[in-house]
């Protein structure tokens, strides 16, 4: 079965190096660019610089507008932060959020690995469910996917702000950080923006479409994994749908606009359809802004 797994990795990440490597898009490492790149200096703000470089701490002193300039790091690293509660346990066969952001993790880990990028992983739920210090080589690479491929969480229940403390406590260069979850919990904007502001960070934010678009059922019970209790709701109920349909939508409104306000990318992804062209798609833009910065 791991095998299955390995080579269905192995094929998403020949399919993404083709596009994004094809239509003068550029070499597919500039994609890993942003892990390599550690703050050098300051500049005052040029027409065409990248609004995204600007260190806005500086500019508020009112001596003109600094970006950041930054100069390239060869021991480039990629941090994959991988959310596995009991949340994650939604969706179709084969087709969970957590096999999805399994997969997604692995695709990019060989990514990484084939462009000499050193990769490490934290594996969350409310406690630290699986630790891989990073490390470069294929190796590595596919022991990292070994260790995604069978792990099962301990912990059921979610904390976001929790894991993020501890991946600043364990990164100490600037880094190119993965986090990716479904985002239901709370309270944990503060310790992203701290994420945000000392590492380059992509925010993949994975959902089920039953989340958006719940179909009417009539009275049912619905298990919550993560409290690990069965509740009955009446989704013939317009209202129901709508308030659900509701919170997802400020749920993702709110995480997109602080992604944006501290230079993050964010990537919504619906498992139920194909991941690998938002990936695609994702990676050609930090083509073009990575380039600009540098």
């Amino acid at each position: 079965m791991f095998e299955q797994f390995l080579g269905k990795l192995r094929k998403y990440e020949i399919r993404m190096r083709k596009a994004v490597t094809s239509e003068r898009h550029g070499n597919f490492h500039s994609v890993f660019k942003g892990s390599g790149l550690e703050f050098d200096d300051l500049r005052l703000y040029q027409y065409g610089d990248d609004v995204r470089a600007i260190d806005w701490n500086t500019s508020a002193k009112g001596h003109g507008t600094f970006v950041k300039i930054f100069k390239e790091d060869k021991e480039q690293t990629a941090f994959f932060m991988l959310d596995v509660s009991a949340s994650q346990q939604v969706g179709e066969v084969r087709k969970l959020k957590i096999d999805i952001a399994k997969e997604i993790c692995g695709v990019l880990t060989l990514s990484a690995i084939q462009e000499a990028t050193r990769v490490g992983l934290l594996c969350f739920s409310d406690k630290n469910e699986r630790y891989i210090r990073p490390s470069d080589g294929m190796k590595h690479g596919y022991g990292v996917i070994s260790e995604l491929y069978k792990l099962v969480p301990e912990s059921t229940r979610t904390n976001i702000a929790d894991a993020i403390l501890v991946t600043l406590n364990l990164l100490k260069r600037r880094t190119l950080v993965f986090l990716i979850s479904d985002f239901i919990d709370e309270n944990y904007y503060h310790n992203l923006k701290a994420l945000c502001r000392k590492h380059d960070v992509i925010v993949i934010h994975l959902y089920d479409s039953r989340e958006t678009d719940l179909p009417s059922l009539g009275i049912i019970p619905l298990y919550d994994a993560e409290k690990q209790a069965t509740v009955w709701v009446n989704t013939s109920s317009k209202q129901y749908r709508e308030d659900m349909a509701s919170r997802f939508n400020k749920r993702s409104i709110d995480l997109k606009r602080l992604c944006h306000q501290n230079r993050a990318d964010y990537l919504a992804i619906n498992t139920q359809e194909d991941y690998v062209p938002a990936l695609i798609h994702l990676f050609k833009v930090r083509h073009y802004t990575k380039s600009s910065v540098s």
